[in-house]
Protein backbone atom coordinates (compact mmCIF):
# COMPACT_ATOMS: atom_id res chain seq x y z
CA UNK A 1 0.00 0.00 0.00
CA UNK A 2 1.61 3.30 -1.03
CA UNK A 3 1.83 6.04 1.74
CA UNK A 4 -0.69 8.11 -0.38
CA UNK A 5 -3.48 5.47 0.15
CA UNK A 6 -2.64 5.10 3.50
CA UNK A 7 -2.95 8.93 4.62
CA UNK A 8 -5.75 8.94 2.63
CA UNK A 9 -6.80 6.36 4.31
CA UNK A 10 -6.45 8.09 7.33
CA UNK A 11 -8.21 11.01 6.65
CA UNK A 12 -10.92 9.27 5.55
CA UNK A 13 -11.22 6.03 7.08
CA UNK A 14 -15.02 5.25 5.95
CA UNK A 15 -14.22 6.63 2.61
CA UNK A 16 -15.56 2.88 1.46
CA UNK A 17 -19.13 2.84 2.96
CA UNK A 18 -19.76 6.14 2.48
CA UNK A 19 -18.88 5.50 -0.95
CA UNK A 20 -21.13 2.38 -1.72
CA UNK A 21 -23.94 4.52 -0.10
CA UNK A 22 -23.80 7.69 -2.05
CA UNK A 23 -24.21 5.52 -4.82
CA UNK A 24 -27.27 4.10 -3.20
CA UNK A 25 -28.64 7.42 -2.32
CA UNK A 26 -27.99 8.88 -5.70
CA UNK A 27 -29.86 6.04 -7.76
CA UNK A 28 -32.76 6.79 -5.13
CA UNK A 29 -33.09 10.93 -5.29
CA UNK A 30 -32.46 10.35 -9.23
CA UNK A 31 -36.49 9.00 -10.02
CA UNK A 32 -37.61 11.43 -7.16
CA UNK A 33 -35.91 14.54 -7.89
CA UNK A 34 -37.50 14.21 -11.61
CA UNK A 35 -40.80 13.20 -10.46
CA UNK A 36 -41.25 16.11 -7.81
CA UNK A 37 -40.32 18.44 -10.90
CA UNK A 38 -42.91 17.33 -12.80
CA UNK A 39 -45.45 17.01 -10.37
CA UNK A 40 -44.50 20.40 -9.30
CA UNK A 41 -45.09 22.55 -13.03
CA UNK A 42 -41.66 23.46 -12.74
CA UNK A 43 -38.70 21.68 -15.74
CA UNK A 44 -37.84 18.48 -14.39
CA UNK A 45 -33.99 19.70 -14.29
CA UNK A 46 -34.58 21.83 -11.94
CA UNK A 47 -35.13 19.23 -9.04
CA UNK A 48 -31.58 17.62 -9.98
CA UNK A 49 -30.81 21.05 -9.48
CA UNK A 50 -32.17 21.19 -5.99
CA UNK A 51 -30.83 17.49 -5.00
CA UNK A 52 -27.61 18.73 -6.13
CA UNK A 53 -27.53 21.70 -3.61
CA UNK A 54 -28.65 19.48 -1.45
CA UNK A 55 -25.84 17.25 -1.52
CA UNK A 56 -22.85 19.86 -2.15
CA UNK A 57 -23.90 22.61 -0.32
CA UNK A 58 -26.46 21.40 2.85
CA UNK A 59 -24.40 18.22 2.42
CA UNK A 60 -21.39 19.83 3.34
CA UNK A 61 -22.45 21.77 6.57
CA UNK A 62 -22.90 20.42 9.89
CA UNK A 63 -26.47 19.63 11.61
CA UNK A 64 -27.39 16.21 10.98
CA UNK A 65 -24.72 13.65 9.26
CA UNK A 66 -26.62 11.47 7.79
CA UNK A 67 -29.31 13.31 6.47
CA UNK A 68 -29.85 13.80 3.09
CA UNK A 69 -31.89 16.99 1.31
CA UNK A 70 -33.59 17.65 -1.66
CA UNK A 71 -37.01 18.32 -3.52
CA UNK A 72 -39.67 16.42 -1.25
CA UNK A 73 -42.99 15.27 -2.00
CA UNK A 74 -44.26 16.84 0.91
CA UNK A 75 -43.86 20.33 -1.20
CA UNK A 76 -44.78 19.60 -4.06
CA UNK A 77 -48.68 20.79 -3.73
CA UNK A 78 -47.27 24.09 -2.02
CA UNK A 79 -44.92 24.68 -4.95
CA UNK A 80 -47.56 23.49 -7.43
CA UNK A 81 -49.78 26.61 -5.93
CA UNK A 82 -46.94 29.07 -6.09
CA UNK A 83 -46.14 29.04 -9.37
CA UNK A 84 -50.08 28.49 -10.27
CA UNK A 85 -50.63 32.01 -8.53
CA UNK A 86 -46.86 34.10 -9.06
CA UNK A 87 -45.50 32.41 -11.71
CA UNK A 88 -42.50 30.43 -11.85
CA UNK A 89 -39.78 33.42 -12.26
CA UNK A 90 -41.32 34.14 -8.27
CA UNK A 91 -40.75 30.96 -7.39
CA UNK A 92 -37.19 31.74 -6.88
CA UNK A 93 -37.99 34.49 -4.66
CA UNK A 94 -40.26 32.65 -2.66
CA UNK A 95 -37.56 30.08 -1.73
CA UNK A 96 -34.40 32.82 -1.59
CA UNK A 97 -36.53 34.32 0.96
CA UNK A 98 -37.46 30.87 3.01
CA UNK A 99 -34.04 30.32 3.03
CA UNK A 100 -32.72 33.66 4.81
CA UNK A 101 -35.39 32.92 7.44
CA UNK A 102 -34.37 29.95 7.90
CA UNK A 103 -30.83 31.04 8.46
CA UNK A 104 -31.91 33.75 10.34
CA UNK A 105 -33.76 31.17 12.73
CA UNK A 106 -30.75 29.10 12.94
CA UNK A 107 -28.69 31.90 13.86
CA UNK A 108 -30.55 32.80 16.52
CA UNK A 109 -30.83 29.10 17.92
CA UNK A 110 -34.88 28.67 17.48
CA UNK A 111 -34.19 25.11 16.18
CA UNK A 112 -34.82 23.14 18.40
CA UNK A 113 -38.40 25.02 19.41
CA UNK A 114 -39.24 23.18 16.42
CA UNK A 115 -39.82 20.02 18.59
CA UNK A 116 -42.43 21.63 20.43
CA UNK A 117 -44.54 21.79 17.20
CA UNK A 118 -47.56 18.82 17.96
CA UNK A 119 -46.78 15.82 16.46
CA UNK A 120 -50.13 15.10 15.41
CA UNK A 121 -49.98 19.00 13.71
CA UNK A 122 -46.89 17.99 11.57
CA UNK A 123 -48.31 14.50 10.82
CA UNK A 124 -51.83 15.66 9.81
CA UNK A 125 -49.77 17.96 7.55
CA UNK A 126 -48.22 15.30 5.82
CA UNK A 127 -51.41 13.25 5.87
CA UNK A 128 -53.42 16.47 4.00
CA UNK A 129 -50.48 16.81 1.72
CA UNK A 130 -50.35 13.40 0.88
CA UNK A 131 -54.04 13.21 0.24
CA UNK A 132 -53.63 16.09 -2.24
CA UNK A 133 -50.47 14.58 -4.06
CA UNK A 134 -52.16 10.97 -4.29
CA UNK A 135 -55.54 13.08 -5.87
CA UNK A 136 -53.62 15.04 -8.34
CA UNK A 137 -51.05 12.25 -9.56
CA UNK A 138 -54.28 9.93 -10.32
CA UNK A 139 -54.86 12.68 -13.09
CA UNK A 140 -51.25 12.71 -15.29
CA UNK A 141 -51.83 8.74 -14.50
CA UNK A 142 -55.13 9.11 -16.33
CA UNK A 143 -53.26 11.43 -19.23
CA UNK A 144 -55.76 13.84 -18.15
CA UNK A 145 -55.32 17.52 -16.64
CA UNK A 146 -55.95 18.27 -12.87
CA UNK A 147 -58.03 20.59 -11.54
CA UNK A 148 -57.07 23.73 -8.92
CA UNK A 149 -58.41 23.08 -5.82
CA UNK A 150 -57.77 19.85 -3.55
CA UNK A 151 -61.33 19.74 -3.33
CA UNK A 152 -61.74 19.60 -6.87
CA UNK A 153 -59.26 16.90 -7.52
CA UNK A 154 -61.22 14.55 -5.49
CA UNK A 155 -64.59 15.16 -6.49
CA UNK A 156 -63.39 14.44 -10.37
CA UNK A 157 -61.39 11.71 -9.76
CA UNK A 158 -64.80 9.08 -10.74
CA UNK A 159 -65.31 11.02 -13.83
CA UNK A 160 -61.63 11.15 -14.71
CA UNK A 161 -61.58 7.28 -14.57
CA UNK A 162 -64.77 6.78 -16.81
CA UNK A 163 -63.62 9.38 -19.54
CA UNK A 164 -60.55 7.11 -19.51
CA UNK A 165 -62.09 3.82 -20.06
CA UNK A 166 -63.27 4.70 -23.88
CA UNK A 167 -59.48 6.20 -24.12
CA UNK A 168 -56.66 4.04 -25.30
CA UNK A 169 -54.28 6.66 -24.82
CA UNK A 170 -55.83 6.81 -20.52
CA UNK A 171 -56.11 2.80 -20.31
CA UNK A 172 -51.98 2.72 -21.49
CA UNK A 173 -50.87 5.36 -19.55
CA UNK A 174 -53.20 4.21 -16.62
CA UNK A 175 -51.16 1.17 -17.09
CA UNK A 176 -47.77 2.13 -17.03
CA UNK A 177 -48.50 3.93 -13.71
CA UNK A 178 -50.49 1.06 -11.83
CA UNK A 179 -46.96 -1.50 -13.27
CA UNK A 180 -45.12 1.24 -11.62
CA UNK A 181 -46.58 0.98 -8.07
CA UNK A 182 -46.97 -2.34 -8.72
CA UNK A 183 -42.88 -2.61 -9.20
CA UNK A 184 -42.58 -0.36 -5.59
CA UNK A 185 -44.83 -2.89 -3.29
CA UNK A 186 -43.17 -6.24 -4.75
CA UNK A 187 -39.58 -5.02 -5.31
CA UNK A 188 -39.17 -6.39 -1.48
CA UNK A 189 -39.80 -9.48 -2.47
CA UNK A 190 -37.67 -10.30 -5.58
CA UNK A 191 -34.05 -12.09 -4.81
CA UNK A 192 -31.33 -10.05 -2.62
CA UNK A 193 -28.92 -9.23 -5.11
CA UNK A 194 -31.20 -7.38 -7.37
CA UNK A 195 -32.55 -5.66 -4.50
CA UNK A 196 -29.35 -3.60 -5.03
CA UNK A 197 -31.02 -1.30 -7.59
CA UNK A 198 -33.22 0.61 -5.46
CA UNK A 199 -37.24 0.33 -6.28
CA UNK A 200 -37.70 3.65 -7.06
CA UNK A 201 -35.09 3.35 -10.35
CA UNK A 202 -36.08 -0.36 -10.89
CA UNK A 203 -40.15 0.77 -11.26
CA UNK A 204 -38.82 3.84 -13.63
CA UNK A 205 -36.11 1.79 -15.41
CA UNK A 206 -38.86 -0.79 -16.15
CA UNK A 207 -41.71 1.22 -17.30
CA UNK A 208 -38.94 3.19 -19.43
CA UNK A 209 -38.74 0.09 -21.58
CA UNK A 210 -41.82 -1.08 -21.72
CA UNK A 211 -42.92 2.05 -23.79
CA UNK A 212 -40.06 1.65 -25.42
CA UNK A 213 -40.67 -1.57 -26.60
CA UNK A 214 -44.31 -1.64 -26.41
CA UNK A 215 -44.35 2.11 -28.52
CA UNK A 216 -47.81 3.14 -25.57
CA UNK A 217 -48.60 6.48 -26.70
CA UNK A 218 -47.49 7.87 -23.29
CA UNK A 219 -46.14 11.21 -21.98
CA UNK A 220 -42.67 11.69 -21.38
CA UNK A 221 -41.07 14.22 -19.82
CA UNK A 222 -39.97 17.43 -21.08
CA UNK A 223 -36.09 18.22 -21.56
CA UNK A 224 -34.66 22.02 -21.61
CA UNK A 225 -31.41 21.29 -21.03
CA UNK A 226 -29.85 21.87 -17.22
CA UNK A 227 -28.72 25.67 -18.26
CA UNK A 228 -31.93 26.60 -20.16
CA UNK A 229 -33.71 25.79 -16.98
CA UNK A 230 -32.11 27.29 -14.41
CA UNK A 231 -33.07 31.09 -14.59
CA UNK A 232 -32.52 33.06 -11.46
CA UNK A 233 -35.44 35.23 -10.09
CA UNK A 234 -35.31 38.75 -11.97
CA UNK A 235 -35.72 41.62 -10.02
CA UNK A 236 -39.24 42.64 -11.26
CA UNK A 237 -40.32 39.47 -9.42
CA UNK A 238 -39.20 40.55 -5.93
CA UNK A 239 -41.66 43.34 -6.28
CA UNK A 240 -44.41 40.93 -5.26
CA UNK A 241 -42.93 40.97 -1.47
CA UNK A 242 -44.88 43.74 -0.42
CA UNK A 243 -48.01 41.32 -1.30
CA UNK A 244 -49.88 39.71 1.53
CA UNK A 245 -50.36 36.60 -0.53
CA UNK A 246 -47.00 35.97 -1.18
CA UNK A 247 -45.75 36.91 2.58
CA UNK A 248 -47.80 34.05 3.82
CA UNK A 249 -46.51 31.75 1.12
CA UNK A 250 -42.81 32.49 2.19
CA UNK A 251 -44.16 31.88 5.77
CA UNK A 252 -45.93 28.35 4.86
CA UNK A 253 -42.75 27.31 2.82
CA UNK A 254 -40.12 27.85 6.20
CA UNK A 255 -42.95 26.37 8.47
CA UNK A 256 -43.41 23.44 6.68
CA UNK A 257 -39.66 22.98 5.04
CA UNK A 258 -37.93 23.43 8.91
CA UNK A 259 -40.76 21.26 10.50
CA UNK A 260 -40.03 18.24 7.88
CA UNK A 261 -36.61 18.59 8.05
CA UNK A 262 -35.98 18.82 11.92
CA UNK A 263 -38.67 16.11 12.46
CA UNK A 264 -36.86 14.11 9.79
CA UNK A 265 -33.47 14.66 11.73
CA UNK A 266 -35.15 12.98 14.98
CA UNK A 267 -36.10 9.66 12.73
CA UNK A 268 -32.73 9.66 11.53
CA UNK A 269 -31.19 9.50 14.83
CA UNK A 270 -33.15 6.38 15.72
CA UNK A 271 -31.63 4.81 12.37
CA UNK A 272 -28.36 5.17 13.64
CA UNK A 273 -25.86 5.69 17.13
CA UNK A 274 -23.93 8.11 15.37
CA UNK A 275 -23.40 11.57 16.29
CA UNK A 276 -26.91 13.33 17.19
CA UNK A 277 -28.74 16.26 15.26
CA UNK A 278 -27.66 19.81 16.15
CA UNK A 279 -31.10 21.22 15.43
CA UNK A 280 -29.79 24.95 15.40
CA UNK A 281 -26.85 24.03 12.95
CA UNK A 282 -29.15 21.87 10.78
CA UNK A 283 -31.87 24.73 10.44
CA UNK A 284 -29.05 26.75 9.34
CA UNK A 285 -28.03 24.15 6.74
CA UNK A 286 -31.42 24.05 5.11
CA UNK A 287 -31.15 27.64 4.93
CA UNK A 288 -28.16 27.68 3.14
CA UNK A 289 -29.37 25.54 0.72
CA UNK A 290 -32.31 26.82 0.40
CA UNK A 291 -30.78 30.29 -0.45
CA UNK A 292 -28.62 29.10 -3.20
CA UNK A 293 -31.91 27.14 -4.61
CA UNK A 294 -33.29 30.39 -4.64
CA UNK A 295 -30.68 32.14 -6.27
CA UNK A 296 -30.93 29.69 -8.72
CA UNK A 297 -34.51 29.73 -8.94
CA UNK A 298 -35.02 25.86 -8.41
CA UNK A 299 -37.08 23.88 -6.04
CA UNK A 300 -37.44 24.43 -2.23
CA UNK A 301 -35.47 21.94 -0.36
CA UNK A 302 -36.13 19.35 2.78
CA UNK A 303 -34.43 16.76 4.32
CA UNK A 304 -36.05 13.41 2.95
CA UNK A 305 -36.47 10.60 5.20
CA UNK A 306 -36.74 8.58 1.73
CA UNK A 307 -33.20 8.80 1.26
CA UNK A 308 -32.05 9.84 4.31
CA UNK A 309 -32.97 6.24 5.47
CA UNK A 310 -31.42 4.64 2.20
CA UNK A 311 -28.34 6.34 3.40
CA UNK A 312 -27.99 4.90 6.69
CA UNK A 313 -29.37 1.55 5.75
CA UNK A 314 -26.50 1.16 2.99
CA UNK A 315 -23.73 2.13 5.41
CA UNK A 316 -22.99 5.74 5.43
CA UNK A 317 -20.55 6.76 7.96
CA UNK A 318 -20.20 10.30 7.42
CA UNK A 319 -21.26 13.23 5.54
CA UNK A 320 -19.37 12.54 2.70
CA UNK A 321 -22.22 9.93 1.37
CA UNK A 322 -24.14 13.06 0.78
CA UNK A 323 -22.31 15.09 -0.74
CA UNK A 324 -20.85 12.32 -3.36
CA UNK A 325 -24.46 11.82 -4.04
CA UNK A 326 -24.79 15.40 -4.85
CA UNK A 327 -21.17 14.78 -7.14
CA UNK A 328 -23.30 12.03 -9.39
CA UNK A 329 -26.42 13.95 -9.67
CA UNK A 330 -24.07 16.65 -10.94
CA UNK A 331 -22.85 14.57 -13.77
CA UNK A 332 -25.72 13.10 -14.30
CA UNK A 333 -27.33 16.18 -15.28
CA UNK A 334 -24.29 17.45 -17.46
CA UNK A 335 -23.55 14.17 -19.42
CA UNK A 336 -26.72 12.80 -19.87
CA UNK A 337 -29.56 15.21 -19.37
CA UNK A 338 -31.50 13.32 -22.89
CA UNK A 339 -32.32 10.63 -21.09
CA UNK A 340 -34.94 12.29 -19.02
CA UNK A 341 -36.98 12.98 -22.31
CA UNK A 342 -37.69 8.77 -22.12
CA UNK A 343 -39.13 8.49 -18.82
CA UNK A 344 -42.77 8.27 -19.03
CA UNK A 345 -44.65 11.11 -17.07
CA UNK A 346 -47.04 8.22 -15.49
CA UNK A 347 -44.54 6.17 -14.43
CA UNK A 348 -43.43 9.45 -12.39
CA UNK A 349 -47.06 9.83 -11.29
CA UNK A 350 -47.01 6.53 -9.94
CA UNK A 351 -43.85 6.98 -7.65
CA UNK A 352 -45.47 9.59 -6.27
CA UNK A 353 -48.53 7.91 -5.92
CA UNK A 354 -46.80 5.36 -4.04
CA UNK A 355 -44.51 8.23 -1.57
CA UNK A 356 -48.15 10.21 -0.93
CA UNK A 357 -50.19 7.12 0.31
CA UNK A 358 -47.21 6.20 2.73
CA UNK A 359 -47.67 9.97 4.18
CA UNK A 360 -51.16 9.07 5.25
CA UNK A 361 -50.62 7.38 8.69
CA UNK A 362 -53.29 5.26 8.44
CA UNK A 363 -52.43 2.68 10.96
CA UNK A 364 -51.13 5.49 13.63
CA UNK A 365 -54.40 7.36 13.60
CA UNK A 366 -56.59 4.40 14.51
CA UNK A 367 -54.23 3.27 17.27
CA UNK A 368 -54.26 7.67 18.17
CA UNK A 369 -58.10 7.24 18.48
CA UNK A 370 -57.78 4.64 20.76
CA UNK A 371 -55.61 6.41 23.12
CA UNK A 372 -55.52 9.67 22.41
CA UNK A 373 -58.87 10.94 20.67
CA UNK A 374 -58.05 14.41 21.08
CA UNK A 375 -54.84 13.95 18.70
CA UNK A 376 -56.30 12.16 16.20
CA UNK A 377 -59.19 15.42 16.12
CA UNK A 378 -56.33 17.43 15.16
CA UNK A 379 -54.36 15.26 12.65
CA UNK A 380 -57.75 14.77 11.11
CA UNK A 381 -58.92 18.58 10.77
CA UNK A 382 -55.51 20.05 9.87
CA UNK A 383 -55.69 17.19 7.00
CA UNK A 384 -59.25 17.89 5.63
CA UNK A 385 -58.12 21.52 6.35
CA UNK A 386 -54.95 21.38 4.04
CA UNK A 387 -57.52 19.36 1.09
CA UNK A 388 -60.72 21.43 1.78
CA UNK A 389 -58.75 25.10 2.23
CA UNK A 390 -55.23 25.23 1.17
CA UNK A 391 -51.59 24.43 2.38
CA UNK A 392 -51.00 27.30 4.77
CA UNK A 393 -54.60 27.91 6.46
CA UNK A 394 -54.88 23.92 7.16
CA UNK A 395 -51.41 24.46 9.34
CA UNK A 396 -52.72 27.04 11.32
CA UNK A 397 -55.64 25.88 11.73
CA UNK A 398 -53.69 22.53 13.34
CA UNK A 399 -51.27 24.82 15.11
CA UNK A 400 -54.75 26.90 16.79
CA UNK A 401 -56.78 23.11 17.83
CA UNK A 402 -53.22 22.28 19.46
CA UNK A 403 -52.71 24.92 21.29
CA UNK A 404 -56.43 25.20 22.71
CA UNK A 405 -56.21 21.60 23.55
CA UNK A 406 -53.23 21.92 25.40
CA UNK A 407 -54.76 25.38 27.08
CA UNK A 408 -57.93 23.27 27.92
CA UNK A 409 -55.58 20.23 29.37
CA UNK A 410 -53.54 22.66 31.43
CA UNK A 411 -56.58 24.61 32.80
CA UNK A 412 -58.32 21.64 35.16
CA UNK A 413 -59.64 23.36 37.86
CA UNK A 414 -61.49 21.61 41.10
CA UNK A 415 -64.44 23.69 43.57
CA UNK A 416 -64.27 21.64 46.82
CA UNK A 417 -67.64 22.75 48.98
CA UNK A 418 -67.96 21.80 52.62
CA UNK A 419 -71.66 22.99 53.70
CA UNK A 420 -72.46 22.32 57.53
CA UNK A 421 -75.98 22.89 57.30
CA UNK A 422 -75.16 25.73 59.60
CA UNK A 423 -73.26 28.68 58.97
CA UNK A 424 -71.19 29.88 56.27
CA UNK A 425 -70.87 27.39 52.95
CA UNK A 426 -66.70 26.88 52.87
CA UNK A 427 -65.94 26.94 48.73
CA UNK A 428 -62.49 25.74 47.90
CA UNK A 429 -60.92 26.67 44.77
CA UNK A 430 -57.51 25.04 43.77
CA UNK A 431 -55.46 23.81 40.10
CA UNK A 432 -55.51 26.35 37.25
CA UNK A 433 -58.81 28.91 36.72
CA UNK A 434 -59.07 30.11 33.20
CA UNK A 435 -61.39 31.52 30.68
CA UNK A 436 -61.60 28.44 29.19
CA UNK A 437 -62.92 26.99 32.33
CA UNK A 438 -65.00 29.59 33.77
CA UNK A 439 -68.49 28.35 32.59
CA UNK A 440 -68.21 25.01 34.87
CA UNK A 441 -66.59 27.03 37.59
CA UNK A 442 -69.61 29.93 37.57
CA UNK A 443 -72.32 27.13 37.09
CA UNK A 444 -70.74 25.47 40.46
CA UNK A 445 -70.92 28.42 42.29
CA UNK A 446 -74.45 30.22 41.31
CA UNK A 447 -75.45 26.95 42.81
CA UNK A 448 -74.79 27.76 45.82
CA UNK A 449 -77.59 28.41 48.35
CA UNK A 450 -78.54 32.00 48.11
CA UNK A 451 -79.52 32.70 51.67
CA UNK A 452 -76.04 31.44 53.72
CA UNK A 453 -73.08 33.53 53.89
CA UNK A 454 -70.21 32.07 51.67
CA UNK A 455 -66.36 32.14 52.47
CA UNK A 456 -64.47 31.68 48.79
CA UNK A 457 -61.09 30.46 49.32
CA UNK A 458 -58.51 30.83 46.09
CA UNK A 459 -55.35 30.21 47.95
CA UNK A 460 -54.92 26.82 46.19
CA UNK A 461 -54.90 28.28 42.48
CA UNK A 462 -51.62 28.20 40.88
CA UNK A 463 -52.62 30.49 38.07
CA UNK A 464 -56.09 32.60 37.84
CA UNK A 465 -56.38 34.84 35.12
CA UNK A 466 -57.77 38.02 34.64
CA UNK A 467 -61.01 36.89 33.34
CA UNK A 468 -61.65 34.68 36.13
CA UNK A 469 -60.91 36.78 38.65
CA UNK A 470 -63.47 39.36 37.52
CA UNK A 471 -66.07 37.17 36.87
CA UNK A 472 -65.42 35.76 40.41
CA UNK A 473 -65.46 39.35 41.91
CA UNK A 474 -68.81 39.84 40.04
CA UNK A 475 -70.29 36.88 41.11
CA UNK A 476 -69.62 37.46 44.93
CA UNK A 477 -71.08 41.35 43.99
CA UNK A 478 -74.34 39.37 43.32
CA UNK A 479 -74.47 36.71 46.05
CA UNK A 480 -73.96 39.43 48.23
CA UNK A 481 -76.71 41.72 47.16
CA UNK A 482 -79.25 38.60 48.15
CA UNK A 483 -79.66 40.20 51.49
CA UNK A 484 -77.07 37.94 53.18
CA UNK A 485 -73.26 38.48 54.58
CA UNK A 486 -70.99 39.58 52.13
CA UNK A 487 -68.72 36.95 50.17
CA UNK A 488 -65.43 36.75 51.85
CA UNK A 489 -62.87 35.96 49.02
CA UNK A 490 -59.41 34.51 49.80
CA UNK A 491 -57.29 35.54 46.87
CA UNK A 492 -53.54 33.82 46.07
CA UNK A 493 -50.45 35.64 46.67
CA UNK A 494 -49.00 37.55 43.68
Amino acid sequence: MTSENTTLISRFPYLRQDFTASLVVFLVALPLCVGVAVASGVPAELGLVTGIVGGLVTGLMRGSSLQVSGPAAGLTVLVFEAVKEFGLPALGVIVLASGLLQVAMGLLRLGRYFRAISVSVVEGMLAGIGLVLVAGQLYPALAAKAPDSGLDKIAGLPGAFLDALGDGRAVASLAVCAGTIAVLLLWKHVPAKLRTLPGPLAAVGLATVAVFALDLPVATVEVQGLLGSVQPPPLSAFGELAGVGMLGTILAFTLIASAESLFSAAAVDRLHSGPRTEYDKELLAQGAGNTVCGLLGALPMTAVIVRSAANVQAGARTKASRVLHGVWLLLFAALLPDVLAHIPIPALAGILIHSGVKLVPVRALAVLWREHRGEALILAVTAVSIVAVSMFEGVLIGLAMAVVKTAWQASHVRLEVVDKGAGPVEAHLSGNATFLRLPKILDSLESLPQDRPVRLDLSGLHHLDHACRTALENWAERHSAAGTEPVRLTVPVG
